[in-house]
């Protein structure tokens, strides 16, 4: 169960607050079929393409990106935006070795901060805590503004028990972004599972989060108290 909790509440925003979008085949249409054009477009389209792929991943459509990725290297040539590109489409479909292979690929170049965040993310899903949080601090240390780094550092903290620790990174996103759904949730989770319902509910109320959104949280937070519990138990 756990190794779906980071993924909730990276979600939580797009889904259970703004409701899922949908994607038709047919939006894709147009802007392929000029860019696999006989004739050489201008250089200039290199970016438009990379900003296209973009805004698939960002509607959902990974695998759609991934066939676009491999258009792309087949007419500019990889880098290393196109391999960030891939990878994270890689682990979004569920092909951790690949997406793994291509982030530690990238640590040492433009797209580091990017690459650690992406390895952080890859470690929540299998489950493993310790690489979790010290590929995330790593992220959080190259961007230190960037606030989904400064959640999911949090959030993987969380789950890890630290919850001290995750303290400063939930709370520097929630300032800097203090209109993000996703920030203010990992906070409000934090409060939760410190007992302090008083600050949950003004962190949901200042949010203006509905009923369900509060409900998931509270839940997110009992289920994160379940193993903790479990491990303080005394042995009978």
């Amino acid at each position: 169960m756990r190794t779906h909790v980071l993924p909730f509440l990276m979600l939580i925003g797009a889904t259970t607050l703004a409701g899922c979008s949908t994607t038709s085949v047919a939006q894709y249409k147009q802007d392929p079929v000029s860019l696999a054009a006989p004739e050489r477009p201008p250089q200039d389209d290199k970016q438009l393409y990379l900003e296209l792929i973009t805004q698939m991943q960002r509607q959902g459509a990974w695998y759609a990106s991934l066939a676009h990725v491999d258009a792309y290297r087949q007419r500019y040539g990889d880098s290393p935006a196109l391999r960030l590109l891939q990878a994270d489409a890689l682990r979004e479909t569920g092909q951790l070795p690949g997406a793994q292979t291509l982030y530690a690929s990238l640590i040492n170049g433009p797209q580091s901060a990017a690459a650690w965040h992406g390895l952080g993310l890859i470690a929540v899903r299998n489950g493993d805590d310790t690489q979790a949080e010290q590929a995330l601090a790593r992220a959080v240390q190259l961007q230190p503004l960037n606030t989904d780094y400064l959640g999911d550092l949090g959030f993987a903290r969380l789950r890890a028990g630290q919850l001290e620790q995750a303290r400063e990174p939930l709370a520097k996103a929630a300032e800097l972004a203090p209109g993000n759904v996703k920030a203010n949730a990992n906070l409000a989770v934090y409060a939760l599972l410190r007992n302090d319902t008083a600050t949950a509910e003004r962190i949901f109320n200042s949010a203006a989060l509905p009923e369900a959104a509060r409900q998931e949280v509270r839940r997110l937070a009992q289920q994160l108290r379940l193993p903790a519990a479990r491990a303080e138990a005394p042995a009978t």
